[in-house]
């Protein structure tokens, strides 16, 4: 079988680290497979290899300057950007790490990286009190936040003799994670997903209504994973500040539980898959005024009706082939309701969040799910949302396969 690496344009940034002759072979794998590789080197890093053996198994020029002649000619680190199908870093030394985190552009392969379109994979290579240091991990989260990919480094015998965590990944392994990343680029090639996304709003008058925390992250990430994966997909939202960036997806937004019903079931039927992502309002004011309520007594009592439930409805809509994913968000009993929702609904399966895990739930970048199916429960660590979605799309994209058989 062929690699799925075959035609794929690599940026491989290697910084000053002892590591970095490990770039030597990650190169020859990467062009083993049928990739082509541009390495841009810092200065730091040509300390530990020099560009002439980088330059001999690349077949390339390597770029580490701005400018590469005194003449004027310049290396654009805009073209690279564009250029790239994926950028690696390896070895990621801690000041590298930092400048990434942090926008400091004081070097062509920081420049490089803040202009690349691409997916960037990080494999972080330092000594273990270096890689524990709080700022450290504060730098990889903040890249983990933006959507970098982290390859965390092995645990054994380091440069200082210290053993502990902080070694590069070895070669093969780092090239594997791209492998499998480019092998997922089509796994739901021509599939057509719905996505919901973000609260309802539930107006009570012209200035207020009932709604909820949601910043609409989770579901935005699921459908930046979707569409990287090569689905067709329809992202239905409520009012938030995220912002849809692949082409692949075609936004929808709607305000109230009733307008998300009513784009839902008008779309269903011609999708492969939902995932029920939204936090809708459960309830909505019997009556909206339509002017401003004033303060009048004491108190104020509202007549609240339910919404319409759209994870029941499409539940019922579901055919054989298609596939429904539903959301749980939970304070107590977690597993326990989330199990019952998941018959209830007649999901495929469900992803269960709790409020009591720290950094899970509504506004965070972060995430602690479990997914619940017919078959058991699979919990998962406290990880970024982009990292959650790819979770939950593998076991998606598992399902839809099934299904085709």
């Amino acid at each position: 079988m062929d690699s799925f690496l075959q035609g794929k344009k690599i940026i491989l940034g290697i910084t000053g680290s002892i590591a970095a002759y490990k770039a030597c072979y990650i190169i020859r794998g990467l062009i083993k497979r049928g990739a082509e590789v541009q390495v841009v080197i810092t200065p730091a890093g040509k300390e530990f290899v020099t560009p002439i053996t980088l330059s001999a198994l690349t077949s390339k020029p390597v770029i580490s300057e701005f400018f590469a002649q005194r003449d004027g000619t310049w290396n654009s680190h805009v073209d690279l950007g564009l250029w790239a199908d994926a950028m690696l870093i390896a070895p990621a030394s801690a000041s590298t790490i930092g400048k990434m985190a942090n926008g400091i552009a004081d070097n062509m392969l920081i420049t490089t990286y803040l202009s690349a379109k691409a997916p960037v994979f990080v494999a972080p290579a330092m000594d273990l009190d270096m890689f524990a240091h709080a700022s450290t991990q504060k730098n990889i989260d903040t890249l983990r936040s933006y959507g970098n990919r982290i390859i965390e480094p092995g645990t054994g015998e380091l440069a200082s003799h210290l053993v502990g965590k902080g070694r590069m990944e070895e070669p093969e392994n780092i090239i594997q994670v791209l492998e499998e990343f480019f092998a997922s680029e089509t796994d739901l090639d021509k599939k057509k997903i719905l996505i919901t996304a973000g609260p309802t709003y539930e107006k009570i008058d012209p200035v207020r209504f009932i709604g909820n925390y949601s910043s609409g992250k989770m579901g935005f990430a699921l459908a930046e994973e979707c569409a990287r994966r090569g689905a067709e997909v329809t992202l239905v939202t409520g009012p938030v500040q995220q912002t849809a960036h692949h082409r692949n997806i075609q936004r929808i937004n709607v305000e109230t539980a009733a307008q998300m019903h009513a784009v839902a079931v008008e779309h269903f039927p011609a999708m492969n898959a939902a995932i029920l992502c939204a936090a809708v309002a459960d309830f909505t004011p019997e009556v909206v005024s339509d002017q401003k309520m004033k303060r009048q007594g004491d108190g104020l009592t509202l007549q609240l009706k339910p919404t319409q439930d759209i994870a029941a409805c499409l539940g019922q809509m579901k055919q054989a082939d298609q596939c429904l994913v539903g959301f749980a968000l939970e304070t107590n009993d977690e597993q326990q309701h989330a199990q019952g929702k998941l018959e209830r609904k007649n999901f495929d399966f469900i992803v269960l969040n709790s409020l009591n895990d720290k950094g899970a739930g509504f506004r965070c970048d972060t995430n602690k799910v479990s997914i619940i199916d017919r078959q058991g429960c699979t919990k998962y660590d406290l990880k970024p949302k982009v990292e959650v979605a790819h979770d939950i799309i593998d076991r998606l994209s598992q399902l839809l396969a099934e299904r085709k058989k």
